[in-house]
């Protein structure tokens, strides 16, 4: 009887391990900081383009020395999952599967040395034939099972067309803590055999993984229009506006700054305290939990200008939350929940603190609660919830016709 439970539990480690992950926007090493991925030449876009368009994914990062490293790209397609798809390279790169990174600059007068590298998509040595999702690996010395990065981009062939709203009046609750969110998807001619199996849909708030919503159904279809109407799973949390804070300057504090020290041959950046907020809106201005490198008194590029300073977070607490961890939200973790963005409590002060290596610039960010044995975080036990808030939410529609072998993107819509 023993040997049939161990071939069992073979089996099952044998699928877990052949099953990957869903691939993310990452940094996978302590020597490469400020990853960015967006469209080039626009501020604070989400890294999708149009297929057989002009547009370019431009993607940055910093190498933290002026030492000379021959760092490399690779580009997979994936699925809708962002798991690998089945395709061969060939089927949708066109040219070269992979390159070296040519564009670099070492920092100029700064505190902190580092190397900034960035990577144009498509280039003259690569080209994409088809839409979905793609991710670029960064590497060293061809060592392409090690990557030091990785960065998620799509790449959409706009065949349908969104019509998107949000509300406060939501199945649960009116004009309270929660947000709603409805589309229909315009076929505009375009042929979708059975919409129920052939269709997946991704919805995004700000850009968040741990909140994102899938798997889809339309509960009203038509020969012309996909309905998604008061659709529970399109609930959600409306949160508040993101805390900001600029530190593109050294000379002076600015929003969100107590104080900026030099010692020890770098800047530390001291932010003013948060708090507890109350049980009333206040309206701010944000960008949804992105950043900007800016350096104000930069002579010709920020990018290589910009120095690195430690930065404070505090949020004085009277008690320690016992059911669950606190962590910092926002693109310069990739809204990633891991020990990069934990707040660990300090007694001694009666508050969470964190201190992030980050560039100079302006950030966004929020302080997510992850109650205990849940992947999904929330904004009320700290900052609170109003339907007033002011968020992005993205709709991904992807299509898979029957035998076909990878998920198309044909329609991205962002909502505010």
């Amino acid at each position: 009887m023993k040997h049939p439970i161990i071939y069992l539990l073979l089996l099952l480690s044998i699928k877990s391990f052949g099953t990957p992950p869903p691939y993310r926007t990452k940094i996978n090493v302590p020597n490469i900081k400020t990853l960015q991925a967006g469209v080039s030449d626009e501020k604070y876009s989400l890294p999708i383009i149009e297929l057989n368009s002009a547009q370019k994914i431009d993607i940055r990062f910093d190498e933290m020395s002026h030492e000379s490293h021959t760092l490399a790209y690779k580009v997979i397609h994936c699925n809708a999952d962002w798991t690998p798809s089945d395709l061969s390279t060939n089927e949708y790169l066109e040219g070269f599967t992979n390159g070296y990174i040519n564009n670099t600059e070492r920092s100029v007068n700064t505190n902190y040395l580092y190397t900034h590298y960035q990577l144009s998509l498509p280039n003259d040595e690569m080209n994409f034939k088809i839409s979905g999702n793609y991710v670029v690996f960064i590497y060293e010395d061809n060592d392409t099972d090690k990557p030091l990065a990785q960065a998620c981009f799509s790449i959409v062939e706009p065949k349908v067309s969104i019509d998107a709203n949000i509300r406060s009046n939501t199945d649960i609750e009116l004009n309270g803590r929660l947000q709603q969110l409805d589309f229909d998807v315009l076929l505009n001619g375009y042929y979708v055999r059975d919409p129920m199996t052939e269709i997946k849909t991704v919805v995004r708030q700000n850009n968040r993984i741990d909140n994102e919503q899938n798997n889809l159904s339309p509960n009203y279809v038509s020969a012309s229009k996909l309905s998604y109407l008061n659709n529970k799973s399109l609930i959600f949390e409306g949160g508040n506006e993101y805390h900001n804070f600029d530190i593109s300057s050294v000379y002076s504090a600015a929003r969100g700054v107590d104080r900026i020290e030099f010692k020890n041959n770098h800047y530390e950046v001291f932010l003013l305290p948060d708090k507890i907020q109350g049980k009333k809106y206040v309206n701010d201005f944000d960008v949804n939990g992105r950043f900007l490198i800016n350096h104000q008194e930069a002579f010709e590029n920020v990018n290589t200008e910009a120095d690195y300073m430690y930065v404070h977070f505090i949020l004085p607490v009277q008690q320690v939350f016992f059911d669950g961890q606190l962590f910092l939200g926002g693109e310069f973790n990739y809204n990633l929940i891991n020990n990069n963005s934990r707040l660990d409590y300090d007694n001694a002060t009666g508050a969470y603190r964190q201190t992030l290596l980050l560039k100079q610039g302006g950030y966004n960010y929020q302080y997510w609660f992850l109650p205990k044995g849940t992947k999904k975080a929330s904004v009320e036990r700290v900052d609170g919830s109003y339907w007033e808030t002011k968020n992005e939410y993205t709709i991904y529609i992807y299509h898979r016709a029957w035998g076909e072998r990878y998920d198309r993107l044909i329609g991205v819509k962002g909502v505010q």
